[in-house]
C-alpha cells in the first residue's frame, strides 16, 4: 500500500486497524513487513473482545471483529472479502477440555476462559444442541487447572488452548473436543471465528485507503503462507511450540479465506445462534466492492 496504491493528501492519517495477539493471527500480519506496508498502518494490538469493542466504538477503522459482534452490528460495518480466521475441520485452537465425557456434563460446571464472544457461544451451542446438556458456565482467566480446580470442562481459545491441548490435557489423561472438528461434523460447513471489516462510514469516506489495507492484509497472507516454514521457524524461537507443529497450524488447521463456502458456514452460525444473540436470523453480511449494497447472503 504505497503512493502508487492510493493517493493521499500530506496531511492524511494512517488508518487504524486492530492486530489480534494470538498466533492465530501471525500469518495475516507477519507479511506487513515484507510487502512494505507495515508502515502505513495504525496497528493496536489487544484481545480479540477488546478489538471487536474498539472497531465497533469507532477507535478503530479497520480490523478483526468476532463473528458474533459483527453480526450484531452488521448494518455499521462492511466485510474484506476473502479474509477471515477460520477453519475447515480441526482448528487445533479452539477446544473444549473435560474430565466427562460431553454429554454427561449436564448441570455441571464448565469454566469459559476464551477471550472470544464466538468461540464461547459456539461451545455452548454445541454443548447444547449437539449434545444436549445443559452446564452451568461461569467466566475465569484462561488457566487450565484453575479452570478445571473449579470445574468439569473447560473452554479455551488461541495460544491457552494451544498449550492446554497439547502439552496439559495429554499429561493429565483429559479428552481435548476441537470446537472446529465438531462444528464441521455437524453442520458439513467451514466455521468462521473472525472477519475482517471496515466500518461504513469510513470505507465511503475513504475507499481508496480501506481497499489499499484490504490489499495489503491479502498480500501478507498469500505471502505467509507461501512460507510458512519460514513463519513457524522464525515463531517458534519465541513460543512453547515447536516449527513443524506451527507449520501444520498455520497452514492446514486455519482458514483464512472467506468464500462462498465460508460466507454459508457463517450465516448457519447466525441462524442457529440469533434467537438470543441480539441480531435477526437472516442478518444481511455484505461485503466490501464486491456485491450490491442490499445484497443478502442465504442462510
Amino acid at each position: 500500500m504505497s503512493s502508487r496504491d492510493a493517493e493521499r493528501p500530506a496531511t492524511a492519517v494512517r488508518p487504524r486497524v486492530g492486530h489480534i495477539q494470538f498466533l492465530n493471527c501471525l500469518p495475516l500480519y507477519w507479511g506487513l513487513a515484507r510487502t512494505g506496508n507495515l508502515l502505513d498502518l495504525d496497528l493496536t494490538k489487544d484481545t480479540p473482545e477488546k478489538l471487536s469493542d474498539r472497531l465497533v466504538a469507532g477507535d478503530l477503522d479497520i480490523g478483526p471483529i468476532t463473528c458474533v459482534e459483527y453480526l450484531r452490528n452488521a448494518d455499521r460495518l462492511v466485510v474484506l472479502p476473502d479474509i477471515a480466521v477460520g477453519s475447515d475441520g480441526p482448528v487445533m485452537s479452539c477446544v473444549i477440555v473435560s474430565k466427562l465425557p460431553l454429554d454427561r456434563l449436564d448441570g455441571r460446571r464448565v469454566a469459559l476462559g476464551s477471550t472470544s464472544r464466538t468461540s464461547v457461544r459456539l461451545a455452548r451451542l454445541l454443548l447444547e444442541e449437539r449434545e444436549g446438556v445443559r452446564p452451568e458456565y461461569f467466566g475465569c482467566p484462561p488457566d487450565l487447572d484453575a479452570m478445571l480446580a473449579e470445574a468439569d470442562a473447560a473452554v479455551l481459545i488461541g495460544d491457552p488452548a494451544l498449550r492446554a491441548s497439547l502439552e496439559q490435557a495429554p499429561r493429565q489423561g483429559l479428552a481435548v473436543h476441537d470446537l472446529g472438528a465438531m462444528w464441521k461434523e455437524w453442520t458439513g460447513l467451514p466455521f468462521v471465528f473472525a472477519v475482517w471489516a471496515a466500518r461504513r462510514e469510513y470505507a465511503e469516506q475513504q475507499p481508496e485507503l480501506t481497499a489499499a489495507v484490504h490489499r495489503a492484509f491479502l498480500e501478507s497472507r498469500d505471502l505467509s503462507l507461501a512460507e510458512a516454514a519460514k513463519v513457524a521457524e522464525q515463531a517458534a524461537r519465541w513460543e512453547a511450540f515447536d516449527a513443524p507443529l506451527l507449520e501444520t497450524y498455520f497452514s492446514e488447521a486455519l482458514d483464512f479465506s472467506l468464500g462462498g463456502r465460508q460466507l454459508a458456514g457463517l450465516a448457519e452460525f447466525a441462524r442457529r445462534v440469533a434467537h438470543d444473540s441480539g441480531f435477526a436470523p437472516d442478518v444481511a453480511i455484505r461485503l466490501l466492492e464486491s456485491e450490491p449494497a442490499g445484497s443478502v447472503v442465504p442462510a
